[in-house]
């Protein structure tokens, strides 16, 4: 039940000044941005792997990304898919930040990274050729992309940071906010001057195949809160913030898009597939508490919202335990962009903060019939102007593993450390 309090006399104020953002409506924060408000599918067939023997075969893959562009100092063959991601994402939110790399090396930086899947894409290959060839034909250069770790370390790598802790989180599909609590807690601690923090995946054929098989998979789109949803679809990409000090941000005249408020974990190991209600609703009055506000404070939450028969009624009803029968507007990107697995609730932090920073409402898509049991407004279809204060960022993972992080609107003051 982690997550520290807005009221902490010492405690620093956290604020995300960079995005990097790679997705399958859109590369880049201007491009991805302009793919939320106009309600973007990133749908199409799989080509990441032959789905021959399947059904259907949709997913929401990344399209015309050239890791060239962005990479520069490391080999990019020697990074898995997932790792390229998570590289190009980090020299994109640097970018965007407008922090000089120079001066990024010369601060006590973190990178923390949230995965699912790690390079399962290069698992798949691998268990192939074992299967095929024997585990001596493996390639080289693919085994050592292998490990998890080399998401985080190789951002440090790329960027040259020698002061820095690079660390992976692994919770599944709550471990991009998992990952960004991690660098709200050590800017707030003061153990750190700058965080770059999110998650990454890259479509593989093993999550396909487990969700597929147990009757998760829709057969065309994702149809969050809709009375005829059918399921989720895989996805990829990542989502990489630059979190700073208020302090930090405003000495150096950076743009801010959001407050960091705090967050909430909880784990109820109740299910390995299945979540918890009463669990989901006591994580987000955790997050609520440790950021300081009260549920009558929240304008939009950007739920879970997978397009599942269980997880959005069991979502939906967490939400009205704590916000009552007049929830907040309640919207679904995956939708759009699918379920990018462990980058999932890293993406949806980087629609959060340009909700809050550009004064738009994402729609959730797809959303043709109601569904009474979530009874929710899911802005459907059609992005909405809206002026936000606070927003809450729901995700939850198999395992009951539940992280829910608070965003809001900078008051744009220093003196708070």
């Amino acid at each position: 039940m982690a997550g520290s309090t807005r009221a902490g006399a010492a405690a620093r104020r956290v604020v995300i000044t960079g995005l990097g953002v790679i997705s399958s409506i859109g590369t880049g924060v201007a491009d991805f941005r302009d793919g939320l408000r106009l309600g973007r599918s990133g749908v199409g067939p799989i080509t990441a792997f032959d789905t021959t023997g399947f059904a259907h075969g949709n997913a929401c893959e990344v399209t015309g990304f050239r890791p060239g562009r962005w990479i520069e100092t490391l080999d990019v063959d020697s990074l898995g898919r997932a790792s390229q991601f998570a590289v190009a994402a980090a020299r994109m939110a640097v970018t965007d930040a407008r922090l000089p790399v120079s001066r990024l090396r010369e601060r006590r930086a973190l990178v923390s990274v949230g995965t699912t899947d790690g390079e399962s894409r290069d698992l798949d290959g691998l268990v192939e050729v074992a299967l095929s060839d024997g585990p001596e034909r493996f390639d080289p250069v693919v085994t050592r992309r292998v490990p998890a770790g080399r998401l985080s370390s190789s951002i440090a790598a790329e960027l040259e940071l020698t002061d820095v802790e690079a660390v992976s989180i692994p919770t599944a599909c709550a471990a991009g906010n998992y990952a960004v609590g991690y660098g709200f807690d050590a800017l707030r601690q003061g153990d750190v001057e700058v965080a770059l923090c999110g998650g990454a995946d890259a479509l593989c054929r093993k999550t396909f195949t487990g969700f597929y098989r147990l009757g998760t998979i829709a057969p065309e789109v994702c149809q969050p809160f809709d009375a005829d949803r059918k399921g989720i679809l895989t996805g990829e990409g990542a989502g990489i913030l630059l979190m700073e000090t208020i302090d930090s941000a405003l000495a150096r005249g950076a743009r801010i898009y959001a407050e960091v408020l705090g967050y909430g974990l909880n784990c109820d190991a109740f299910h390995a597939v299945a979540p918890d209600e009463d669990s989901i609703a006591r994580c987000i009055r955790i997050a609520h508490r440790n950021a300081g506000v009260s549920p009558a404070e929240v304008d939009l939450i950007s739920a879970h919202g997978t397009g599942t028969r269980a997880n959005d009624v069991t979502e939906a009803g967490a939400i009205h335990q704590v916000f009552g029968r007049e929830a907040p507007r309640t919207v679904s990107i995956k939708s759009m962009i699918g379920h990018a697995m462990g980058a999932a609730s890293a993406l949806a932090s980087a629609a959060c903060a340009l909700a809050i920073a550009e004064e738009f409402i994402p729609p959730t898509i797809n959303h043709v019939t109601p569904d009474p049991e979530c009874a929710l407004d899911c802005v459907p279809n059609q992005a909405r102007r809206a002026r936000l204060r606070v927003v809450q960022n729901n995700a939850l993972a198999f395992g009951g593993n539940n992280a829910v992080v608070m965003l809001g609107r900078a008051r744009e003051q220093a003196g708070a450390s």
